[in-house]
């Protein structure tokens, strides 16, 4: 009998189940689901939420302050980050994502109420939902950061993504279901109590990992408050984190600005039909369809051994490689069914390949930098790359840019963003990591 055989013959069913999508040790099993049920529950929400969130605002105030609202999203996460980490910086890890998660509850009670009282909120409720999103999803990637080590997040990383995949896809069905016989403002209650789930799974989590591993020390790392540096100062210390701030920036840059190449060349397309809000419909939901099949079944079966063979900083050049290629291909012929192929490419592979790898990057650096740095990577920098994208259109279209040139633009965004990867790849290969961000206890 082979070691292979040998250590899958010692699995419980658990363990074996789990060793389909990803290489599964003995004790690691029952950690995994709960993780990977955790992020299913904060992406169902979150895609419970979301319609409610289009409904509100361009009922009311309509797409193009929709735009704007969201352009200064980013200037909201300047002013909020600092206050994060000095919340951050007084408690411990445990308690910040408590407190965190129990302030978004007591928000949806409260916007719930004000919409039941009439109360307009599409403009608030926008900037709200960009909070709700980023911070809790960026808060819970810092948490498995914490609790695995570099191997083991290596190794278990593509099984919580599965849960992220599966949540968006459910979600967002649920959502359908229960939007008409609910209506907007009862969603919220469910989201509140999705988002209360998603707590105790977290806090089940962390006794059994503080449980797990030495009592003294496991608790005693566990209880420490964080440091009192702010995250934005952590980036710019630190050479490795701020080139993940870069990547982050222009990675969404260049996806956002492909959105808006395939949304005008859906719209300008559809002009030629009978009814162009019927095309326009079916195709972006034959497109998502098809966006969340291909990314969920790379996530499933392709992540884990990409992240095993490869590595994670490697893994980060899949997608600029396939975004390279797309968008040069469009620089010269700029079809639909090219930028449909093309967007759906790039869109499966950044919502498993890259969203998994890059919440890797974290996993051999301090408790400080996993949730200050992390946050403000993936909710300010974030939003900045939209509004880069944003300037891009505007300047754009008041140019007369064609597809083409924006195609153009985004390939050579594209080659920077690759070298950007490729300097993360060399810090990691070298381990030259910052002596102050020792990995967590």
């Amino acid at each position: 009998m082979s070691s292979t055989e040998a250590r899958s013959k010692g699995k419980n069913i658990l363990e074996r189940a789990l060793s389909v999508f990803a290489p599964v040790h003995r004790g690691e099993a029952t950690t995994a689901l709960l993780m990977m049920v955790n992020v299913f529950v904060l992406l169902t929400a979150y895609y419970l939420i979301k319609p409610v969130r289009e409904a509100l605002i361009l009922g009311g105030a309509g797409a193009e302050m929709k735009s704007y609202a969201g352009a200064g999203q980013a200037m909201l996460f300047l002013l909020l980050m600092p206050l994060y980490s000095a919340f951050a910086s007084r408690t411990n890890r445990v308690r910040l994502i408590n407190g965190v998660t129990t302030f978004f509850i007591s928000n949806l009670i409260i916007f719930y109420f004000l919409g039941r009282m009439g109360f307009q909120l599409g403009i608030p409720f926008f900037l709200w939902v960009g909070l709700f999103n980023l911070m809790l999803v960026a808060q819970f990637w810092a948490f498995a950061n914490d609790i695995y080590t570099e191997q083991q997040g290596k190794r278990l990383f593509a099984i919580l993504g599965i849960g992220s995949s599966l949540g968006a896809i459910i979600g967002a069905q649920v959502a359908g279901w229960l939007f008409k016989p609910l209506g907007p403002f009862p969603m919220l209650l469910v989201a509140a109590v999705l988002l209360a789930i998603a707590m105790v799974i977290t806090n089940w989590v962390h006794r059994r990992e503080s449980a797990a591993d030495d009592p003294h020390t496991a608790r005693a790392a566990a209880g420490q408050a964080m440091g009192g540096s702010g995250g934005f100062r952590l980036i710019f210390q630190h050479r490795y984190l701020l080139l993940i701030a870069i990547l982050v920036l222009l990675s969404n840059f260049v996806n956002t600005t492909g959105e808006f190449i395939l949304g005008k060349t859906v719209a300008e397309f559809a002009k030629g039909t009978a009814n162009s809000e019927a095309y326009i419909g079916e195709f972006y939901a034959r497109f998502f369809f098809w966006v969340n099949v291909v990314g969920a079944a790379v996530q499933m079966f392709a992540v884990s051994r990409i992240l095993k063979y490869i590595g994670i900083g490697s893994a980060l050049l899949f997608l600029p490689v396939i975004a390279l290629g797309s968008y040069m291909l469009l620089a010269f012929v700029p079809l639909l069914s090219f930028i449909r192929v093309a967007k759906i490419a790039e869109n499966s592979a950044d919502y498993s390949i890259q969203n998994t790898a890059r919440h890797g990057l974290f996993l051999n650096t301090s408790r400080e930098a996993k949730y200050k740095a992390q946050s403000a990577i993936d909710s300010f920098f974030w939003r900045t790359g939209d509004a880069m994208s944003a300037l891009l259109v505007f300047i754009g279209t008041q140019s007369a840019f064609g597809m083409r040139s924006f195609a153009a633009i985004n390939a050579v965004f594209v080659l920077i963003w690759m070298v950007v990867a490729i300097q993360i790849v060399r810090i990691r290969k070298r381990k030259h990591m910052p002596e102050a961000m020792p990995t967590a206890a």
